[in-house]
């Protein structure tokens, strides 16, 4: 697999379709995928032998308190390859990130073990995840 910080127009395109294949992403557009690419700080993608995008993370950060990740996503037929590890082993040795003091992410109780993994942890004291709309 090879790392990649610049998806091309390409690998846009194919992270759409791997959005598709989500609950929690299926349905965004090619446009709102272009958006949300190009608003994030850092974008990691993982290439297989065809240069084809095979998974996929993205950063929101200030540099210095938070890196906050989303949509770690690994094609269906490369689960179980250790690219999810691979993307957040990326992520905390990425050189822009050595400042940031904590990383975060948002993921489902089934997957608390994998991050746990990772070094995540579930004990946030009491912060609760609050949220507003834009309608």
């Amino acid at each position: 697999m090879s790392v990649i910080y610049d998806l091309t127009e390409s690998h846009i395109n194919q992270l759409t379709e791997l959005y598709q294949h989500e609950w929690w992403t299926k349905g965004r557009t090619l446009s709102e995928t272009k958006q949300c690419v190009a608003g994030s700080q850092i974008c990691i993608g993982l290439l297989n032998h065809n240069q084809d995008l095979v998974a996929f993370a993205r950063l929101l950060t200030d540099y210095t308190f938070k890196a906050i990740i989303f949509d770690v996503i690994v094609s269906s037929q490369y689960r179980k390859d250790g690219l999810g590890k691979r993307l957040v082993e990326l992520i905390k040795s990425h050189p822009k990130l050595a400042s940031v003091k904590s990383f975060e992410l948002y993921c489902l109780p089934e997957l608390m073990p994998f991050y746990e993994s990772l070094g995540f942890s579930g004990d946030v004291g009491k912060i609760k995840l609050m949220r507003c709309v834009n309608a």
